[in-house]
């Protein structure tokens, strides 16, 4: 059996082409499927659509969440209720192609790999979008110690095994792509062009883009506390270096008048301690997220026909 799991968040207006090609593109594959939708507290009416396509096809499974978790944990939400042998995972704005699942199916099934992942070659997006999405796959790529992931996001199949080794990890903060690449296994890819957004505005706009590039990064890396080390020892070098200058400028009776230089060292060496603090508090934070132990996400109610 293959399942797809595919978070649903204010999708009405590409719902019903979302449902037609996953099903279609998972009828190709000539195994039995279940086309797994989770709501991630939809309130454009897209919840009770899934619902009325769950009646039709048994097929179609309805994760209704209590209300909005987040992109990762419906997606984790999904891959825990997935019942599958083969489990893929695909955002749900048909930019990425459903398509593309039969070809994943058979990499994965006839040349024994655990993983397979789907790489964009080419983006329709805007020109923005594309820089921030570089900017973050350039900085996590050197400094998440993973390897190369550029250009891979969730859109993925993973067997059983690989699946239960991605589910046992077990933290708050969550960045799949990042976790899938954690878990080692033999991993693969297919190259595909990622489309435009079918309808709609996009859910995942720069801001979000931002946040969850810091979640991954934050999670992945200490290469923002070094920064701070090495940032702390030039501020340190520099200091010194001011004091042997005041010290040499009052012995040759040329020190400098006013306050301008006293007032400078204390911006610099006040802006260098703040930096500190606001690294170290976005570890700490995800320590204390870490020690709560909550939930990732409440399901309210799953919806099937039997």
């Amino acid at each position: 059996m293959i399942s797809l799991v595919v978070p649903i968040y204010n999708e009405i207006s590409l719902l019903d082409e979302l449902v037609k090609r996953c099903v279609d593109a998972l009828e190709s594959t000539g195994s039995d499927f279940e086309l797994i939708l989770v709501d991630d507290g939809s309130y454009d009416g897209s919840l009770d659509r899934m619902i009325e396509w769950s009646v039709k096809d048994s097929r179609l499974v309805i994760v209704e969440l209590s209300r909005n978790f987040g992109h990762q944990a419906a997606y984790t939400a999904g891959l825990e209720q997935a019942k599958g042998d083969y489990v893929a995972m695909m955002d749900g704005d048909l930019q990425d192609p459903p398509e593309l699942i039969p070809e994943m199916f058979l990499k994965i099934k006839d040349d024994n790999v655990d993983v397979v992942n789907a790489q964009r070659t080419s983006r329709k997006e805007s020109l923005k979008r594309q820089w921030v999405t570089r900017l973050f796959h350039s900085i996590f790529n050197s400094t998440s110690g993973l390897g190369k992931m550029e250009n891979s996001g969730n859109f993925s199949m993973l067997n059983r095994s690989a699946l239960k080794a991605l589910l046992s990890l077990e933290e708050r903060t969550r960045y799949l792509p990042g976790l899938r690449s954690f878990i080692g296994f033999k991993q693969v890819s297919v190259e595909y062009d990622r489309d435009a957004r079918f309808a709609g505005e996009a859910k995942m706009n720069v801001r979000r883009l931002i946040r969850l590039a810091a979640d991954a990064v934050f999670s992945f890396s200490k290469i923002p506390l070094k920064f701070c080390l090495y940032l702390g020892i030039i501020g340190i070098c520099i200091s010194m270096g001011a004091g042997i200058y005041i010290l040499l400028s009052k012995a040759l009776g040329i020190a400098p008048l006013g306050w301008s230089s006293t007032m400078t060292s204390i911006f610099f060496l006040g802006s260098i301690q703040l930096t500190f603090l606001g690294v170290l508090g976005e570890y700490v934070f995800r320590i204390y997220r870490e020690t709560q132990q909550r939930p990732n996400y409440f399901i309210r109610k799953v919806h099937q026909k039997q």
